[in-house]
């Protein structure tokens, strides 16, 4: 027989349920500060939403987009922080894409309990990078994902590729920069 060491899931068997957990895991991540954000695995903070390496992934690289605002409703965020949320998924999956080179991407996001969502009052984004093959039987019959790297290694690399992204990228025009990109749409449709 052979064995499968995965040390770093005690800490997920041990850590106290949701219901015992005090306040929400993402209110807290954002809340800390950012000297905390490796430890948090907080990859990026934006204006109105953060990305978050999972500390449990479906597979390697498995990341979250967060709004800051407390809700477990997709429809009561505003324009500006679901339009920031989606950048960051952009953002998210080249970031990805330039560390791991993955085939292709589960988005989601899982609305109440019914919906699979493991926190479901904070409203998050899920992107999982995926590749041929990576699906075995694992999962089906010993109810155990293989992750082929550890979680500190896959955080250094993704926050630099984070990093190396264009500003502009990672974020909503500014008013000022609408209302020019507005203008000169006018004024070249003229």
């Amino acid at each position: 027989m052979k064995r499968l060491w995965t040390p770093w899931r005690m800490a997920y068997l041990q850590a106290p349920k949701e219901s015992k957990r005090r306040g929400c895991i993402f209110c807290t991540k954002m809340r800390e500060h950012t000297a905390k954000d490796r430890e948090n695995l907080v990859l990026w903070r934006g204006a109105r939403a953060f990305v978050v390496l999972n500390l449990y992934p479906y597979s390697n690289g498995h990341v979250m987009v967060v709004p800051y605002q407390h809700t477990s409703e997709l429809d009561a965020l505003d324009g500006e922080t679901l339009k920031e949320m989606m950048l960051l998924v952009g953002t998210s999956i080249r970031a990805l894409r330039a560390l791991m080179d993955p085939q292709g991407f589960n988005l989601g996001a899982n609305l109440g309990r019914v919906a699979g969502a493991g926190v479901e009052d904070h409203v998050h984004i899920h992107i999982v990078p995926r590749w041929g093959g990576d699906t075995n039987f694992m999962p089906v019959l010993a109810d155990v994902r293989m992750i082929p790297e550890l979680l500190p290694q896959t955080y250094d690399g993704l926050l630099a590729a984070f990093h190396a992204e264009p500003k502009q990228a990672r974020q909503a025009p500014s008013r000022n920069r609408r209302k020019k990109n507005e203008k000169r749409d006018v004024m070249g449709a003229r």
